[in-house]
């Protein structure tokens, strides 16, 4: 099969379309052909050596993919060749094949296209845990979004307004603004022009947000402690800036804020009923016409190197996916 190797994780000039043996499922698993792989702010750091995981080279970077089974190992009762499903790999994504723990295997309605199922898991698996079940978002409360228009961002906003917040979305650009207007944002922040503590502070007439979510870091975590309400939570998301904040606990104390990180793959070790249960609650909300992936780029697989350099360079506007083809 084909995939996107790295021997050696320099950075993106380190991709390299090669061949290696198809793998064969063992007890338990199974194969994926895959027909798509969503890209994330993760795999660049993966093909960098930045990532909190670290697979051994060669690798294929890409954690997120929908496919068709193509093979069952031993023991596998719950899916069947041919069926359509979504999955976390971890890594090994950007391949025409990937072998899995079936319990991982998402299966997919007929009806849902296979490009918008792999732009689905990691972005909307990310803001749903972060907000319902880390920061325990409240219909009526009010929700802060940094980065509003890449694909986590949107997904937060979507997720934000399904859970009966009111949604602030900030972003560096008038079209990133306009998507998250479109995902139903009630207020826009330009961060690029605007000064957001004092924005989002002018919006809650001075009490601050209930919740900030927030996978930029940097100068939008800075704004964060400072426009937070009492009782106030902030989601550590990642930090798409480059910059990872230091956080003053005088800040956290003066107003009885909680910082909670979130870090949606170990879910899939430390407590796999809690993502399977909230991608069984996203599907529903997809199925019922509630939430839509936005994808705006795809590349076929010989061009991966370029939808990373979408990410890592904070062109893209909601979801980039690769195609095999």
């Amino acid at each position: 099969m084909k995939w996107m190797a790295v021997d050696e994780p320099t950075g993106l000039d380190a991709l390299r379309l090669a061949e290696v043996a198809t793998p064969e499922p063992g007890p338990g698993q199974v194969r994926v052909r895959i027909a798509a792989c969503g890209v994330n702010f993760a795999d660049t750091l993966m093909v960098k050596g930045q990532y909190q995981v670290r697979p051994e080279p060669p690798f294929a970077p890409g954690i997120e993919i929908a496919g068709r089974v193509d093979a069952l190992g031993a023991g596998v009762t719950q899916l069947r060749e041919g069926q359509p499903v979504a999955a976390i790999v971890g890594h090994g994504g950007l391949a025409e094949q990937a072998v899995l723990d079936a319990r991982l295997a998402l299966p997919l309605p007929e009806t849902m296209d296979l490009v918008e199922a792999a732009a689905f898991p990691v972005a909307y698996g990310t803001s749903h845990i972060g907000l319902d079940h880390r920061a325990g978002l409240r219909a009526g409360e009010t929700l802060v979004v940094h980065g509003a228009g890449g694909g986590v961002g949107l997904t937060a906003v979507e997720i934000g307004k399904r859970l009966g917040a009111r949604v602030i979305a900030t972003a560096g650009s008038q079209a990133k603004l306009d998507a998250a207007r479109a995902k139903g944002a009630d207020l826009t922040i330009d961060y690029a022009s605007e000064d957001v503590r004092q924005a989002i502070k002018d919006a809650t007439d001075g009490r601050g947000a209930d919740v900030i979510y927030d996978p930029v870091g940097g100068a939008a975590f800075d704004a964060s402690l400072r426009a937070i309400a009492f009782e106030g939570r902030i989601v550590v998301v990642g930090f798409a800036s480059g910059t990872i904040p230091q956080i003053p606990a005088n800040i956290l104390l003066v107003k009885n804020v909680s910082a909670v990180g979130l870090h949606w793959g170990l879910y899939a070790d430390k407590r796999p009923e809690v993502l399977v249960r909230s991608l069984q609650t996203l599907m529903g909300w997809y199925a019922a016409g509630e939430i839509r992936p936005h994808v705006s780029a795809t590349y076929p697989l010989a061009d991966a190197g370029r939808a990373l350099a979408d990410l890592a360079e904070r062109r893209a506007t909601g979801k980039v996916v690769v195609t095999m083809g």
